[in-house]
């Protein structure tokens, strides 16, 4: 047949020659120059065939390009998306004969898996950016079956098929396959994201992400509700190993590997990278990717204005780009933001019921499921989902009473930072963190939590330690770790404002604690005054030896010393905050105060920080006072000081205590964090999931030319090249200090 590559007569084991040669013969003619009608018999012997020999991957690909020759004549993929679409719905009506039902069944999966090979290759080698490669309608003249109308896109057509069969159909041994391969070929179909820039654009042709934002509310609501219910049981990959063997000879599937189950007569390699991480729960890990592709996907729109200038010659593409407007219709993000928990929901107390279907899953469970997951990055983007859109949610894990749960895996993260951890993954858990901080019962209940001990943490034994007081000590290392170079003044804000959330409701501060609060002020203040004699007396000599540079370094020393400040003013507010609300509480933190009282002195009569000093003195002169009067021959020792300051903390009313207005900061998310989070998203994808695409067709982020073969140290390497950007301006979040 011409077109169709040739083919040895038996290149695996199994079946016998004539099964093999059938095989072969279908598939090359699924690649080739003629055309079969949607009612051909040739469909059904292609997806019911026992596939029983292996091609290697130069051979996939060579049938893929023969494919992508054809296709516009053929219309083959389109017809193999319809018949895909047939073989879901009638398994979602059921058939009281078992052996149609496995007949069909394994016809999903021929389908599905060819479907994404095919489309995979169509995708990532498309030459249009309207990806008209892919053919998704049928000729005009093309005869179809009697009965079918097609009164929508293909595209809108298979997508419904898929969507209403993972959310109608529970994940059991004998559809396990099924869900697994359907979620790669969702992955698949909505990887043309990576064809487009790192900012959105309406010319973006996103065909089946945008048919899954068309569909209706309760179905996307069910298809949400399953991904995440995948996700909580996380399901093993081995419900059932091998499947639909007909006597001897092999299935149509031999095991279901850790990705995807496997079609032997193409190979999985060619669709799914096995050099990934290998998860055990494939399920889950897939239904966690592909909901958070879903939900943080934007359809931008032109507006008239964008118009307007397109029509003008001497406009450009980037005046053109700033005219259009993003679509807030994503269906799969109000699904997820509506969420309710099964045994709760608020409406029922408030009597506010929210109107339509909504998405109904234990919140329990999906706490339990975060916390042991959490050191995986898809976790903690899941959780900032969750905790940024979803009220209920959030309000769920705020009366939490093992609140440990969700932070130890965090901080512990936090505290491992230095090891190749993603700068991405830290500054989503810091979000995390602050989201929390801004309800005053978190800060509350999480310094009521003692830890035993906490053996991950080498500096220093924590014993009895509150959860409050290790959340102070690892935000406080983190920004003691990230000073020196500071590259990343967004993440030291991050932490300095959750922690000035925190200092009002400080409770029983720890000593450690309180030694590394004033240890940081202390080298924030060295920093400050670093920078203050380089921009003052030392200024000239650095433009005498930069030659050239003088003004653009003088200009660069005047915004860093302007940074130290806020810093430094930050860091004395949040000791303000503490003496002023919290003092009887936290005899520590005076101690603290009171053995390093030197390190305030220079700052006492500091025209930009004496305001904040003065309250500070205030409590050193009230204790100093008492402790001179209480002088005697005998030596002051820790204990005894601490003690003192114990008894005399019950004296305390704060005379002479300047009242400052209480610093609360709030997260706000700026209008267009797709540009931030589409990427990320597929990186997790990429490394996750196992996907692999073809890096030269990728512009949606910078990926190494062998991303196929991208092992865990070079993945690391390129997270260090990632933390030279300033990620600040492309996640585009913002912390705001509430009125």
């Amino acid at each position: 047949m011409g077109g169709a590559p040739s083919t040895p007569r038996n290149t695996g084991g199994g079946g016998g020659g004539d099964d093999v040669s059938v095989a072969e013969y279908l598939i090359t003619t699924f690649v080739g120059e003629k055309s079969f009608p949607l009612a051909s018999d040739f469909w059904n012997k292609l997806l019911e065939l026992p596939l029983s020999s292996r091609w290697p991957s130069d051979r996939v690909h060579q049938a893929c390009e023969l494919f992508a020759q054809s296709n516009g004549y053929t219309r083959h993929l389109a017809k193999l998306l319809i018949h895909l679409s047939w073989c879901l719905q009638e398994l979602l009506q059921g058939s009281s004969d078992d052996d149609q039902a496995s007949s069909t069944y394994k016809k999903a999966v021929n389908a599905t898996y060819i479907a994404s090979v095919f489309l995979k290759h169509l995708i990532e080698n498309g030459k249009s950016d309207s990806l008209a490669e892919l053919h998704l309608s049928l000729d005009d003249s093309e005869p179809v079956p009697h009965g079918f109308v097609m009164d929508h896109d293909i595209q809108n057509f298979v997508m419904h098929s898929v969507l209403s069969f993972i959310g109608s159909t529970e994940v059991s041994p004998n559809s396990y396959v099924l869900h697994q391969e359907l979620l790669n070929f969702m992955i698949v179909a909505m990887s043309t994201q990576l064809l487009s820039g790192p900012s959105p654009g309406p010319r973006d042709a996103n065909p089946f992400i945008d048919a899954a934002m068309s569909q209706e509310k309760s179905l996307v609501c069910l298809a949400v509700r399953r991904l995440l219910l995948n996700y909580i049981s996380r399901t093993p990959p081995n419900a059932k190993s091998y499947l639909y063997s007909d006597g001897d000879s092999p299935g149509i599937l031999e095991r279901v590997g850790t990705a995807a189950a496997t079609l032997v007569l193409l190979p999985l390699n060619y669709l799914v990278n096995n050099s990934g991480d290998g998860s055990k729960h494939p399920l889950a890990e897939c239904s966690l990717h592909v909901l958070l592709i879903l939900t943080n996907y934007h359809k931008p729109v032109m507006s008239d204005e964008s118009l307007t200038d397109k029509s003008d010659d001497s406009a450009t593409s980037e005046s053109v780009s700033k005219g259009h407007v993003f679509s807030s219709g994503n269906t799969f993000s109000k699904a997820l933001a509506n969420a309710r928990d099964v045994e709760f929901d608020r409406s029922d107390v408030e009597g506010n019921a929210y109107p339509g279907p909504h998405v109904r899953i234990p919140f329990a469970s999906l706490f339990d499921t975060l916390g042991m997951c959490l050191a995986d990055e898809g976790a903690v983007l899941l959780l900032y989902s969750l905790l940024q859109g979803n009220s209920d949610f959030k309000e769920y894990v705020l009366v939490r009473t093992d609140l440990d749960t969700m932070l130890m895996p965090i901080l512990e993260t936090l505290y491992n930072a230095s090891k190749r951890t993603s700068s991405n993954q830290i500054y989503m858990m810091l979000i995390v963190l602050l989201i929390l901080s801004q309800d005053s019962s978190f800060n509350s209940s999480i310094h009521k939590m003692i830890l035993p001990s906490v053996p991950w943490y080498k500096e220093h034994l924590l014993h009895q330690t509150s959860l409050g007081s290790l959340m102070v000590i690892i935000l406080i290392r983190t920004v003691q770790h990230n000073l020196s170079k500071l590259r990343d003044v967004y993440l030291q804000t991050t932490c300095l404002a959750t922690l000035a959330n925190m200092a009002p409701h400080a409770h029983h501060l720890s000593a450690y604690a309180s030694q590394r609060l004033v240890s940081l002020f202390y080298m924030l203040s060295r920093k400050y005054n670093k920078l203050s004699e380089l921009t003052g007396e030392k200024q000239q000599s650095i433009k005498i030896i930069l030659a050239g540079e003088g003004d653009g370094v003088s200009e660069d020393l005047a915004a860093e010393l302007q940074i130290f400040t806020d810093f430094l003013r930050l860091v004395l507010d949040i000791l303000n905050a503490i003496l002023t609300y919290a003092l009887p509480r936290n005899p520590e933190i005076v101690y603290a105060i009171m053995h390093r009282q030197e390190v305030f002195q220079p700052f006492k009569n500091h025209p930009r920080f004496h305001e904040l000093v003065e309250n500070i003195y205030t409590v050193l002169d009230f204790f100093n006072s008492r402790m001179d009067s209480q002088r005697s021959d005998r030596e002051w020792s820790v204990q005894k000081v601490l003690q003192f300051i114990i008894n005399n903390c019950r004296s305390w009313r704060g005379e002479g205590m300047k009242m400052f207005t209480q610093l609360h900061f709030s997260y706000e998310q700026e209008s267009h964090p797709e540009e931030f989070f589409i990427p990320y998203v597929w990186q997790l994808a990429f490394s996750r999931c196992g996907f692999s695409f073809n890096p030269d067709a990728i512009n949606l982020f910078p990926v190494p030319h062998q991303v196929e073969k991208q092992t865990e140290e070079s993945r690391g390497e390129e997270v260090e090249e990632g933390k030279e950007k300033k990620v600040q301006e492309l996640i585009e979040q913002r912390i705001v200090l509430d009125p």
